[in-house]
């Protein structure tokens, strides 16, 4: 039997010509180095302004792919941090035809110093949808970004005087006609299923000018019951944690939509509240609006969360538990649906 020889070693060198751009990307300290060393299947050396790659030559390649992308980040002005870093490596090992580089630099919206842009590919492809489509559904779990970049394309579209209004809207409490059990007023009662949706806007738009904004119904932030009835003209329209919508709520919410508006629809179909087996008009919308024009579905996974690391190891640990046990793992003991924690 022939021998099977393993691939022979192979050079390539990176000459980075800006003295500048080398030290912001090596780090301070070699941290980001340190990372790329850890990361990449080649041996990287550098001195001086180059870098030396010795490996197979696909190992050479890709780490030559991932310095590529760095740099461009460097020089159109960026930081680079180990998520980033990370992020990119991901990107890179997707095989997918978009950059990393044109992915992390995609500006949504800028305030006082801070911009909000798509961190994953999968979050680039959903907010492409976004431009492109009248109705987007944004699906996946928590701390993926569903709705704060659904929001910051709002606020642009708001900004851009390509719509008149925004509107946010939730289902107010998981059964949806519990209201008259909270005390207080009915803005007090619905304010806490609301909070969510204020807080994500004080970082998009000047806090100061929110109330001015409110009253004179440039932005409105309701319960979706208080969409019945309604047509919504020149209108960017959220409704988030739709997973608590029923089947009649979400056909109603839809059939809100008007002329010059444009709607995102967010839910995680993991976290439903509904109660009595009530079905989920998050969960049968995709088979209802199979072949629709201009309806998109975007699909985000634990690989797009953008919280703390643990985030997305805890999803993908109970969707493996999910997976394991009957019933999807979507009801608890008694047959009710699982509580949110």
């Amino acid at each position: 039997m022939a021998d099977i020889k393993a691939p022979s070693s192979a050079q390539t060198r990176i000459v980075v010509p800006d003295a500048h751009a080398m030290v912001s990307l090596l780090g301070s300290g070699d941290a980001i180095l340190s990372l790329i060393e850890r990361s990449v299947a080649a041996d990287v050396h550098v001195r001086g302004n180059e870098i030396t790659l010795t490996g197979a030559p696909a190992d050479n390649a890709f780490a030559e792919r991932l310095f590529a992308e760095l740099l461009t980040l460097v020089e159109r002005g960026e930081v680079l941090t180990p998520d980033a870093v990370n992020r990119t490596i991901a990107m890179l090992k997707s095989g997918s035809d978009e950059r990393p580089a044109e992915v992390l630099t995609l500006n949504i919206i800028s305030r006082r110093g801070k911009t909000i842009r798509p961190k994953t590919l999968n979050q680039k492809r959903y907010v492409d949808a976004i431009d492109d489509h009248t109705i987007v559904f944004g699906i996946g779990p928590a701390g993926t970004g569903k709705t704060y970049l659904a929001m910051a394309k709002a606020v642009q579209a708001l900004q851009a005087k390509q719509v008149n209004r925004i509107i946010l809207t939730r289902p107010a409490v998981e059964a949806g006609e519990r209201l008259g059990f909270l005390p207080g007023t009915l803005y007090e009662k619905i304010d806490p299923y609301l909070r969510p949706l204020y807080d994500a806007l004080h970082d998009m738009v000047d806090p100061d000018s929110i109330p001015r904004l409110m009253q004179a119904g440039t932005i409105e932030v309701a319960p979706l019951a208080y969409m019945r009835g309604r047509t919504l003209n020149d209108a960017f329209i959220i409704l988030d944690e739709a997973q608590n919508t029923t089947a009649e709520q979400m056909k109603m919410f839809l059939t809100r939509l008007g002329f010059g508006s444009k709607i995102v629809v967010t839910g995680d179909v993991t976290q439903v509240d509904l109660p009595g087996g009530a079905t989920s008009g998050l969960r049968v919308v995709r088979d209802i609006l199979d072949g629709v024009e201009d309806v998109h579905f975007a699909e985000l996974s634990s690989t797009d969360v953008v919280r703390h690391r643990l985030v997305g190891d805890i999803v993908d640990a109970y969707a493996r538990y999910d997976a394991d046990h009957d019933g999807g793992g979507r009801r608890a003991a008694g047959g009710r649906p699982a509580r949110r924690t």
